[in-house]
């Protein structure tokens, strides 16, 4: 078990975010003060908490406060998320349970790294699998992604309801498998159990396969591999692909492809 930084680290850094607030954008409109920041009494009351314990926290004292203490403490401190990971780290030894929040766009900076990978397929999808951004490699080697509707985007969607791309998988069945496991782990890490209902519920309607391969309840991570395709214009391509988490955004995940052989580079060539 991952042990628990001293209570007066905690203390230290609850202080240090406390001198950073300003007290009239918070609505305490007092005389000058000596120091900066919120008054101790004025988080309590922000966290709902007792004054006293409050300052005992600060002062390595007040022992080790639940969760929901915690959560209440950062909104009052008005901390960002990176913020409130490290508190958690400090008093509990561990992160925050996840808040889950769609990514509807990806950043300017994460499409320019996409857009550096000239011959390497790569796209970012969310937790519910929608692919989101996508480079040029991506759109001749794997979906037409701009010219398609954004539901028509969903990886399992395309994987179970479109003819089309189960024919170009080499082992479609091992493949789905492997998907949907995948899937299930991911959604779990990202807080997302909730949100991927709907389309849980749709694909378990629509594919006899897919209700089968959830009910079975694997879980696998991404990781790497190996990907065959059998592209309709130069047959057989081999790809290695490695996963990626977005770093401060759980629910996205930036999947790579990068030829395995120089034919596999060549093919992709003469497709862009």
């Amino acid at each position: 078990m991952q042990s628990v930084t001293q209570p007066k680290d905690l203390g230290s850094y609850l202080k240090s975010r406390r001198a950073q607030l300003d007290p009239n954008e918070l609505g305490f409109h007092t005389a000058r003060r000596r120091t900066p920041g919120l008054r101790r009494e004025e988080v309590a009351h922000l966290a709902c908490i007792s004054a006293t314990w409050y300052t005992w926290l600060e002062q390595g004292r007040g022992g080790t406060p639940s969760a929901e203490v915690l959560d209440r403490i950062c909104q009052a401190l008005r901390l960002s998320e990176r913020e409130r990971e490290h508190v958690f780290h400090l008093a509990l030894g561990r992160a925050p349970d996840i808040h889950y929040a769609a990514t509807g766009t990806v950043t300017e900076r994460l499409q320019r790294v996409l857009d550096c990978m000239p011959i390497s397929p790569a796209l970012i999808r969310n937790a519910t699998w929608d692919v989101l951004a996508w480079n040029k490699a991506a759109t001749v080697v794997l979906s037409d992604y701009p010219t398609l509707p954004a539901q028509e985007r969903n990886i399992l969607r395309r994987i179970f309801l479109n003819p089309q791309v189960c024919a170009t998988q080499s082992d479609w069945y091992a493949l789905a498998r492997y998907l949907v496991a995948a899937f299930r782990a991911d959604a779990t890490r990202a807080g997302a159990s909730a949100e991927i209902r709907p389309l849980v519920e749709e694909l378990s309607s629509a594919s006899p396969e897919f209700a089968e391969l959830w009910q079975s309840n694997d879980i696998v991570g991404m990781g790497e591999g190996t990907k065959i395709l059998l592209h309709r214009n130069v047959g057989k391509l081999s790809l290695e692909y490695s996963s990626f988490s977005v770093e401060g955004q759980p629910d996205l995940t930036m999947l790579v492809y990068n030829p395995s052989e120089e034919e596999d580079a060549q093919k992709i060539l003469s497709l862009l």
